[in-house]
């Protein structure tokens, strides 16, 4: 198999896997003297200042030992088995560099044959791109179960960004998943180890994990436990959700698909809990400890919290301010800095000039003490 006809295998092989915030606007390149190597590989990455990357998001290859229930690349499935070698990969991504086609690089593989020497060709990989053709671009680098100190080691001091998939929130759920993986020998002891190299300097990304939503038994309860723990000891930067979604030919294939607002749920209760102060007690659970679908969970905090309302624009701090459905981090900031040029803000129509959506946030408000929306009146 050649280069492109691996690519397109890999490439698409990685969907799944997530590795970052993917903006609407696609900025790929259209026009092509290439191609045949542009496709779902190229991916838009949003970055934190609301810029854009492309990067190579691809597997450097899909003959895995593991027998994961969700996977398509599962020992048991009939995929079309590949592998790139290094040299291979480097230059193949050299070429769409150069051609401006990729910024940077996520990298990811199956486990072929095992932990170590898959990760050492994938950091041999990145070597070659490093100090041959001396690219100094952004580089994540997936760390597979199993690896070994010295190379998740290895791989800090060549690449940006690492993680480690947990998958499931505990050992029990994992079992669910997959017999062949152990959640805290294979998956979270490499998670600390790479918080400690973080905590040494080496990382400048830092590290992020990832779950299946849905793949098992869990509820959201157990997925926010896990990932508040892992904001707060591991100092992990972000933790990524996947809707479960059956693929043919694997375990799992007759298992119903989880609902993609299930995972947009799980994204905004963690921004509460990473962004905006919220503690997981007061996150909204119903009795079986998933959160609801029909509001989001800052509006079902508010619902549930009448007494913490209206919060007056004006005297409201910071915090206070986060806690108002429909405004962020950036329009409390604005609301704070409006107060400080003009004084007080009179009306409505200043905080729509701000950009505050008050369809949703006028319920829950007052300005210059009084009232501005009944719940009754939306």
């Amino acid at each position: 198999m050649d280069t492109v006809d691996k690519l397109r295998v890999l490439g698409a092989g990685a969907e799944f896997d997530k590795c970052s915030s993917s903006p609407t606007l696609n900025k790929v390149k259209k026009a092509t003297g290439l191609r045949p190597l542009l496709g779902p590989w190229v991916y838009p990455a949003a970055l934190p200042d609301g810029g854009c990357m492309n990067l190579l998001k691809i597997l450097y290859g899909n003959i895995c030992i593991h027998d994961c229930g969700y996977c398509a690349f599962s020992r048991s499935t009939r995929a079309k088995r590949v592998k790139f070698s290094p040299e291979e990969f480097a230059k193949l991504f050299m070429e769409l560099y150069r051609e401006g086609y990729v910024e940077g690089l996520f990298l990811s593989s199956s486990v072929c044959g095992d932990s170590d020497s898959t990760m050492n060709e994938m950091i041999e990989a990145v070597r070659i791109l490093r100090e041959k053709y001396g690219f100094s671009g952004y580089v994540h680098l997936k760390v597979l179960p199993g690896a070994s100190y010295s190379v998740v080691r290895e791989a800090a001091t060549l690449a940006d960004r690492l993680s480690v998939n947990l998958e499931a929130p505990s050992s029990v759920r994992l079992q669910e998943l997959s017999s062949t993986k152990s959640f805290n020998v294979d998956l979270l002891r490499r998670l600390k180890w790479i918080s400690g190299l973080k905590r040494k300097g080496l990382l400048p990304s830092g590290h992020t994990t990832q779950f299946v939503v849905g793949g098992g038994e869990e509820s959201d309860l157990e997925i926010l436990k896990t990932v508040n723990w892992l904001y707060r000891e591991l100092r992990l930067n972000r933790a990524y959700y996947s809707a479960f979604t059956p693929i043919r030919g694997t375990r799992f294939e007759s298992k119903p698909r989880t609902p993609k607002v299930r995972e947009r749920r799980l994204y905004q209760a963690d921004w509460l809990l990473r962004d905006y102060g919220f503690k997981l007690g007061e996150i909204v659970f119903s009795e079986e400890g998933n959160l609801p679908l029909d509001v989001d969970p800052k509006l079902a905090f508010a619902l549930s919290n009448p007494h913490l309302y209206p919060v007056d624009v004006n005297e409201a701090s910071y915090e206070e301010l986060l806690r108002v459905p429909g405004i962020g981090p950036k329009l409390a900031r604005r609301i704070i800095n409006l107060r400080e040029v003009e004084g007080k803000i009179k009306d409505a129509k200043a905080l729509a000039e701000l950009g505050v959506p008050l369809k949703r946030t006028l319920p829950f408000i007052a300005i210059l003490g009084k009232k501005q929306l009944q719940l009754s009146s939306q």
